[in-house]
C-alpha cells in the first residue's frame, strides 16, 4: 500500500527532531455550496533538525516513532529562510 503524502507549512520547530506541520484542505460545504478551509496539525520526524518555522514541507506516512509522530519530513519545498 502506498504511503500518504501531504504538503504543509511548519508552525513549530521547538522539539528535538520534531516539527509541527499545518496542512490545509478545502472542500465545498454540502448545504451552503461555499468553499471552506480546514487545517490540521501533524507532528513529523525531522532527523537532521534542518527544517525551520515558516518553511513549506512535504510529509509522508511512516511507522510510529513516538506517541504523536506518525509522519516524517520527505522534502523541503521552500518558504522563509530565517
Amino acid at each position: 500500500m502506498p504511503k500518504r503524502v501531504m504538503q504543509g507549512v511548519v508552525v513549530s520547530d521547538k522539539g528535538e527532531k520534531t516539527v509541527v506541520v499545518r496542512v490545509e484542505r478545502t472542500f465545498l460545504h454540502p448545504v451552503l455550496k461555499k468553499t471552506v478551509r480546514r487545517s490540521k496539525h501533524y507532528h513529523a520526524h525531522d532527523e537532521t533538525n534542518a527544517v525551520r518555522e515558516g518553511q513549506t514541507v512535504t510529509i509522508q506516512e511512516c511507522p510510529p516513532k513516538s506517541k504523536l509522530k506518525r509522519w516524517e519530513v520527505a522534502s523541503v519545498a521552500g518558504g522563509s529562510d530565517q
